[in-house]
């Protein structure tokens, strides 16, 4: 390890959708100074483990299992400098800086709100997830459109009819010869899994995943023409907007209460629209909020050394 590289835990629960937001804002930071990322999983129960001799100079952390952990860590190593991503609900002076998604409208002395959530999408992350699927894509039809589903959450409810609306606007696109590549996540209902299947799994203009190692995640967007993302998902859809593709909201069931502002602030910046069945094609500057909260934190790293 040189010396002016920094040690950086990550840490969450493990899930994907939680740890990708944390180190997402790692990757971003390491981009701007050397650092060495440590991915720390915790328990969203239970006892904290040790978090062992290794004293981190930066600390990020996402999810509940990571506020729940930081009190332990913040004991072990009181020179960190801790960051949060989301909105932590309690215990706010714990942490250096907390960058919630500007829709929460959370204030502070310590906050730094971004558009959307942190995500890993640069476009070198891009060619490198696509590089392991280049043949299978390049013998894929075009135009292209990625189609990213999401499930049922607090607010968003996916039931028979929005099963139905969204089967048929995919049917509507194939009929406009367009190559769909389909992913679903693990919140996706198995009746609407059971759904796309059915109508897609016999047709070659369309690659379903749904689970399993290699994820064509990256892939998917980086061979999009367009991308469409169920409303559910603010990583998906803060993801998609970072490409500077295209991105059209397709809507689920539910009352999407503060989301509502999210939708609105993407559409404002120019990256997302309802889709009204019209394959339009627009440019925007590619969504790139981690790397602003990132700078902020290099920032408050540098400003520690040289007090």
């Amino acid at each position: 390890m040189s010396q002016t590289e920094r040690t950086c835990f990550v840490v969450s629960d493990g899930r994907r959708g939680i740890e990708n937001q944390a180190l997402g804002l790692a990757e971003a930071l390491s981009d701007l100074t050397p650092l060495r990322l440590m991915p720390v999983h915790v328990p969203r129960t239970g006892p904290i483990p040790d978090p062992g001799p290794i004293a981190p100079e930066v600390w990020i952390g996402c999810g509940r299992a990571a506020v729940r952990a930081s009190e332990v860590h913040r004991r072990a190593f009181p020179d960190c400098t801790m960051v949060y991503i989301q909105h932590p609900r309690e215990n706010m002076a714990r942490f250096d800086l907390v960058i919630p998604p500007r829709h929460d409208r959370l204030d502070g002395p310590n906050v730094f709100s971004i558009l959307g959530s942190a995500n890993r999408i640069t476009p070198s992350r891009l060619a490198e997830g696509a590089a392991p699927f280049a043949s299978r894509m390049a013998g894929f039809g075009t135009p292209r459109a990625a189609v990213l589903i999401g499930g049922d959450s607090r607010h968003h409810r996916f039931g028979e009819a929005v099963n139905t609306y969204l089967i048929e606007r995919l049917a509507f696109l194939r009929a406009c010869d367009v190559a769909l590549l389909i992913t679903v996540s693990r919140r996706t209902p198995d009746a609407l899994k059971d759904a796309l299947r059915e109508r897609f799994s016999h047709d070659e203009g369309v690659w379903l995943h749904e689970d399993g190692a290699p994820n064509p995640y990256f892939a998917f967007l980086e061979g999009a023409d367009w991308i469409f993302v169920t409303e559910d998902s603010t990583n998906m859809l803060t993801e998609a907007a970072a490409t500077g593709k295209p991105v059209f909201r397709l809507p689920v069931a539910g009352d999407p209460g503060k989301f509502r502002r999210l939708y609105a602030e993407l559409e404002a910046y120019g990256a997302v629209r309802p889709f009204l069945g019209r394959l339009d094609r627009w440019r925007y500057r590619p969504l790139r909020e981690t790397g602003r909260a990132a700078q902020r934190v290099l920032e408050i790293l540098d400003a520690k050394s040289h007090s």
